[in-house]
């Protein structure tokens, strides 16, 4: 629900409010926190079994970190925020590598 809210905003109230350079990093954010935020979703109503709470965390700090320094840097323009955008991108390819493992085991 926050990313689709997020991206409406990013869309109709930010747009003409901020550069279009900045209107792109609003975009990333969203888009990387919508698509992530389905994928924890899927992983905390899938059935039991597994370590899958270890992919959903990695990937709901990888949303944080990625998403909400581009969301800040949009908004902010605050330049150092920048430097967390790799470290969050980092999670979030370390919880996709995690996700086949934490499945495995699961029962079928």
């Amino acid at each position: 629900m926050l990313a689709v809210a997020l991206g409406a905003f990013g869309a109709h109230a930010l747009e003409g409010q901020i550069g279009v350079r900045a209107v792109a990093f609003w975009r990333t954010a969203s888009l990387y926190h919508l698509v992530h935020a389905a994928v924890v979703a899927a992983l905390v109503f899938a059935p039991e079994g597994g370590r899958r709470w270890i992919p959903a965390g990695l990937l709901l700090a990888g949303i944080a970190l990625f998403s909400g320094s581009l969301y800040l840097l949009a908004v902010t323009g605050h330049r150092p925020l920048a430097r967390l955008t790799p470290v969050g991108g980092l999670f979030l390819l370390l919880g996709w590598a995690t996700l086949p493992l934490s499945l495995s085991g699961r029962p079928r």
